[in-house]
């Protein structure tokens, strides 16, 4: 990959063809400015994994071209990746709104690199200058406080990144509506390419103000007599405060579970976002002496996190709330992807337990925060780009938004469908597609150890779908005999008191496998007898089973 000297790059590290793990980086000679550092949460399949963040290593082996990390909201596929980058690369100077900050600084303080972190509080009226790029902000509107565009100003115009995005005109908690003067400034002096978010491009009409969705649940909490357990994203100050403000008019308490929704309602108090009566919040002790008409119970866990409060109440493992008929549960969110299976079968052990379970779009109690098809188009229209990159969704989302593009008055050429790692030039005499830089997935386990690799996750699958075999043999390679075995054990692969026959057919196969390689030479190589024997007892398995389990052998030499 080579960029030319008067040449902008734009590229993705994370956040195309897929929801999550957002990073987006513009390029000028030896400027760079990465717009978002999030992840994304794994899907079924990845065993064993929390989730999954992108591939630093391009940035770290141009670590001192990087100006600035400047962030557009709080949301985790957009901040996540924080702390794992800056323990790769601590200089960086990390700029975000100040609820955005709030929950950066708890990740950082995890991780133990707050101090060494330098971190600046953005407003939409900031405007960061280096030597050849600087950067300015416009307000737009999501489904959390303090949600910001950005702008790359470089030689040949504005690099625009829209970061997750609506036209709400009804926003709550006092959030102001989006700058449409500012999007369109921007749009009169010159936008070189538009990076627009995607998530909604197949959605046809706009999206539903968040003040529709308070107003809803302000309606169905009202009617609940008994106990209310609301479940909800904790930096979604805009349902916090709705579910807040429904228990002070129906006369409720509120007590608050879940560290991080703590730390939300925590950080939303300090900053002004919410406005909570002192004697509203109450413990979990208090709440189980009043009456269940007269109690909220606030939690994380709307995502079926199996360690999150709602899956321990709903699984009886709480320490301090039970499960009682009559109680009402209310997710106010929609299902990650990855996610699904997780909250129905959360939904339906709610259901067993003997709650009512309110949730989904068809009770109005959730409504996106990205913008359908006509905001997207007007998007495209305030902002004139020469350029347009459709980011942030999976790869139908992003054809599909360049279609909207083209409709809006953007060339088809014009219009650029990356994946991630494709690096595209502008330059004086046009666009290029000048090659790419590494940006694979980088996997974090339940330990929170990044890189546990493609090989362990793909034996992971394995073992979980084929099941394991352990061949187990004591030799003398001096004489070239085999003194024990070989033992033949089974995990997951075939209940060995049924599997007599077939467990002693293996036996013998790998008897002949281990004779014959240890004739082979005076000294032979205890790994070539390894892969002897797991080459052939997989094929000799599979033959009578038509499946390969894992195959793990095990040679114990006589000294």
């Amino acid at each position: 990959m080579r960029i030319k000297n008067n040449e902008v790059a734009v590229y993705a590290i994370g956040g195309l063809h897929e929801i999550g793990k957002n990073m987006y980086c513009v390029q000028y000679q030896d400027e760079i400015i990465i717009m978002d550092c999030g992840i994304k949460f794994p899907e079924d399949d990845l065993l064993g994994i929390n989730y999954v963040i992108s591939d630093y290593s391009y940035l770290i082996k141009n670590r001192k071209k990087i100006k600035a990390l400047v962030v557009s909201h709080g949301h985790e596929d957009h901040i996540g990746g924080i702390p794992f980058l800056l323990e790769k690369i601590p200089e960086i100077p990390v700029y975000a709104t100040p609820f955005a900050l709030s929950l950066i600084r708890g990740k950082l303080e995890e991780h133990g690199i707050l101090k060494t972190t330098e971190l600046h509080e953005e407003h939409e009226d900031t405007v960061l200058k280096f030597k050849k790029l600087s950067v300015s902000f416009f307000r737009t509107t999501h489904s959390i406080p303090d949600t910001l565009g950005i702008a790359v100003h470089t030689p040949l115009g504005a690099v625009v990144f829209t970061g997750d995005f609506k036209f709400d005109l009804t926003p709550v908690m006092n959030q102001p509506a989006p700058d449409f003067q500012k999007m369109a400034q921007l749009g009169k002096e010159g936008v070189l390419a538009l990076l627009s978010d995607s998530t909604n491009a197949e959605v046809s009409q706009f999206t539903k103000s968040e003040r529709f969705v308070a107003q809803s649940l302000h309606n169905i909490i009202t009617g609940i007599h008994g106990r209310i357990i609301f479940a909800t994203f904790a930096s979604n100050l805009y349902r916090v405060s709705t579910a807040i403000q429904a228990a002070i008019d129906t006369g409720r308490k509120v007590a608050i579970f879940g560290r991080s929704m703590e730390n939300g309602v925590d950080n939303g108090i300090d900053l002004g976002y919410l406005n909570v009566p002192k004697d509203l919040i109450v413990d979990a002790e208090e709440i189980n002496k009043l009456p269940p008409d007269k109690v909220m119970i606030l939690c994380t866990g709307s995502q079926g996190e199996p360690l999150a409060a709602l899956s321990r109440i709903a699984n009886g493992t709480h320490r301090q709330i039970t499960l009682q008929p009559g109680d009402t549960v209310i997710f106010s969110s929609n299902p990650i992807p990855g996610n699904t299976l997780s909250v129905n079968h959360l939904i339906n052990k709610l259901m067993e337990g003997g709650a009512n379970v309110i949730h989904g779009r068809v009770n109005n109690v959730h409504t996106s925060g990205h913008g359908g098809q006509e905001e997207l188009k007007m998007m495209v229209r305030l902002s004139k780009p020469k350029y347009m990159i459709p980011v942030h969704g999976e790869y139908r989302m992003q054809v599909i938004h360049t279609q909207l593009a083209q409709e809006a008055g953007v060339p088809a050429e014009n219009t650029f469908v990356l994946s991630n790692g494709e690096v595209v030039c502008f330059g004086p005499n046009g666009a290029r597609i000048a090659g790419r830089i590494p940006a694979g997935d980088v996997y974090v386990d339940t330990s929170g150890t990044a890189d546990v690799g493609n090989v362990v996750v793909h034996d992971r699958q394995i073992l979980s779908e084929e099941g394991l075999v352990v061949a187990v043999a004591t030799v003398d390679y001096k004489h070239k005999r085999v003194l024990a075995g070989p033992d033949i054990l089974s995990r997951g692969f075939v209940y060995m008191r049924e599997s007599t026959e077939l467990i002693n057919q293996a036996q013998k196969h790998v008897y002949h496998v281990l004779r014959n390689e240890m004739a082979k030479s005076d000294k032979p190589k205890e790994s070539d007898i390894k892969k002897a024997i797991s080459e052939n007892l997989s094929d000799f398995l599979y033959s009578k089973t038509e499946r390969r389990p894992m195959i793990l052998p095990i040679i114990i030499e006589k000294k």
